[in-house]
């Protein structure tokens, strides 16, 4: 309910407000009011209309990055598990040698060289670094799978490995595979929320990290501002926490060892 509600703030929210997030008008840190209901930054920019459009962009990177880094992951750990041998001699090197670089790290080195100007190049930097773990899932999945009557009969019947791959196997995981979804949207929210707060993402569009990054720049705390950073805060944290209680409870419901009795 707290994520669908956020998704449809995020999406109707820009509609109810005729400010612009990056426009200056005449209140000065001023705090929530009919005018302005979130309040204003001390440059008497409208936080409101920061915090929707900055939620939006939160989704948008979050869809955009989990999408990429799943599509990698699974094409990665369903060729590692199913084909076997080489391949995934091959394969899993690659992925042990992604999974011990820090993430973070190399997106911080990444960023600071290579000027993030757009969402889309934010979140494809973050999906093409986010995949080994969920590789290593799949792959120790689809390794199990693959031993199972129904695909050695898929394969007596002539089916090629990737038609199996698609017809057999991937059904059978595909609650396991929403889930591993769900984790990396979350994970990749907080990627980017850390790069805008630490001024490595797009400066041109409005993000709740961004907002933080421009209230401790301006020394919101001190100056007893708490609008201008809890309600970025607030944002990211119910996101993140609405996914994570929703992937334990679809674990529960999809699992049936966690099922209760």
């Amino acid at each position: 309910s707290l994520l669908v509600f956020m998704l449809l703030f995020a999406i109707v929210g820009p509609m109810l407000t005729d400010y612009d997030p990056f426009e200056f008008y005449d209140a000065l840190g001023q705090p929530p009011s009919k005018e302005h209901w979130f309040g204003t930054t001390a440059p008497g920019q409208d936080v409101y209309a920061q915090f929707v459009f900055g939620l939006r962009s939160s989704f948008i990177v979050g869809a955009v990055a989990g999408s990429v880094a799943a599509v990698i992951g699974m094409a990665v750990g369903f060729a590692a598990g199913y084909l076997g041998g080489i391949v995934d001699d091959v394969l899993s090197m690659l992925t042990n040698v992604v999974l011990v670089i820090p993430t973070i790290a190399v997106l911080i080195i990444v960023s600071a060289y290579l000027s993030v100007g757009s969402l889309l190049w934010e979140a494809l930097l973050i999906g093409v670094t986010s995949w080994p773990w969920a590789a290593r899932a799949i792959r120790a999945q689809t390794f199990s799978l693959a031993s199972r009557d129904f695909v050695s009969l898929a394969r007596l019947s002539g089916q090629g490995p990737w038609r199996i791959i698609v017809k057999e196997i991937a059904p059978n995981m595909s609650s396991y595979l929403f889930l591993t979804f769900i984790l990396l949207f979350g994970g990749s929210i907080l990627i980017a929320a850390t790069l805008d707060f630490l001024g490595l993402g797009p400066s041109e569009v409005m993000s709740l990290g961004l907002m933080l990054n421009v209230a401790v720049s301006n020394s919101a705390l001190v100056l007893g501002m708490w609008w201008w950073f809890i309600v970025p805060g607030i944002g990211i944290t119910a996101i993140v926490a609405a996914l994570y209680v929703m992937n334990v409870g679809l674990d529960e419901v999809f699992n049936p060892k966690l099922r209760r009795t």
